[in-house]
């Protein structure tokens, strides 16, 4: 975000500290990345913002999602199993992820919980394909993990790594078309 505010500031003076009114290649060139920094910081800064009052809570009824206006819960007793996936980002960084699979059905455009829903191969046979994958910060990890065995010592997987990026992304597309023209 300190790129991006860095970037919109010299585009600030440049737009304004030129008065000659005469125009360089050096001055297009350093506009245009002062433009690309600017366009970083917003990227950036968009999801940090409206994740900002976004809340995990574990307690003896299940893990509770906060996304800032609403809040859900999943609970304990409709989940068959919970493990921590684990994959490498490049060379030092490792991200995590807390995998929920359910024991029915999942409502996959539930106005808090769709963003966690993921379909794919269960790593273990008899879990199912769709299940809820809430990633975990680095910093978080080993909380959360004594967090779901103190609360859920039985529905405990364990450790499982992924491929590269397992994280993913949302059905962003799919859950606009399920839930076109609802309220």
């Amino acid at each position: 975000m300190a790129i991006g505010a860095v970037g919109i500031a010299g585009i600030v003076v440049v737009a304004t500290g030129n008065q000659k009114g005469d125009s360089t290649v050096w001055g297009f060139a350093g506009l245009g990345l002062l433009v690309a920094l600017g366009v970083l910081g917003v990227i950036f800064f968009v999801p940090i913002w409206t994740g900002r009052r976004s809340r995990i809570l574990v307690d003896h009824t299940g893990l509770w999602v906060e996304n800032g206006k609403l809040r859900n819960v999943i609970p304990w007793n409709a989940l068959a199993g919970v493990c921590l996936y684990w994959s490498k980002l490049g060379s030092s960084q490792t991200l995590y992820s807390l995998e929920l699979f359910p024991t029915g059905p999942i409502d996959r455009d539930d106005p808090v919980l769709w963003t966690l829903v993921r379909d794919e191969e269960p790593f273990r046979p008899g879990l199912p394909r769709l299940r809820h994958r809430l990633a975990v910060p680095a910093a978080s990890r080993q909380q959360m993990v004594a967090a779901v065995q103190r609360y859920a010592p039985r529905l405990w997987l364990g450790e499982s790594e992924r491929a590269s990026g397992h994280i993913g992304r949302p059905d962003i597309k799919g859950h606009r078309e399920r839930t076109r023209g609802e309220g």
